[in-house]
């Protein structure tokens, strides 16, 4: 069997299909959630803080610093980037986990009840079977 036949044998397989098709809506869907965190969580907890918008927010650990020549061109003082913590961008990664954590939850719940609700029902029991539990009661009423 040649390298490229087991790749396509490979590659055609039903579970791989799914999983790059459930990977590409999963891209889909963390897009989805990063917008509706953005564009409808966060204004709304904007106005419930008084307007602040925490992507923004920062700790700076270190300012920015300009670099310092005195007059002969030696430098004083190296130039330095600002060194910060993006804490409210991280807040809202935080928010989107947590939308995706409950949908998650929400689906496999759902997808458990339908399950649970095809387990009730019974399944229909062959000839044979009927027959054999017809003697096994009759047997246990002559005991």
């Amino acid at each position: 069997m040649g390298l490229i036949t087991e790749f396509k044998k490979f590659a055609l397989k039903g579970n791989l299909v799914d999983i790059a098709v459930a990977f590409v809506m999963g891209g889909a869907f963390g897009k989805v959630v990063s917008t509706f965190t953005e564009k409808m969580v966060a204004p709304i907890i904007g106005v419930l803080t008084g307007g602040q918008n925490f992507s923004d927010k920062k700790l700076v650990l270190r300012h920015a610093v300009e670099q310092v020549n005195d007059p002969t061109g030696k430098i004083v003082t190296p130039a330095g980037k600002e060194v910060d913590l993006e804490w409210g961008i991280f807040l809202t990664a935080v928010i989107d986990f947590l939308i995706v954590a409950f949908v998650m939850f929400l689906i496999i719940k759902a997808i458990n009840a339908v399950k649970k609700k095809y387990e009730d029902i019974p399944t229909p029991m062959s000839k044979t079977d009927e027959l054999l539990s017809e003697i096994r009661d009759q047997l246990a009423k002559k005991s």
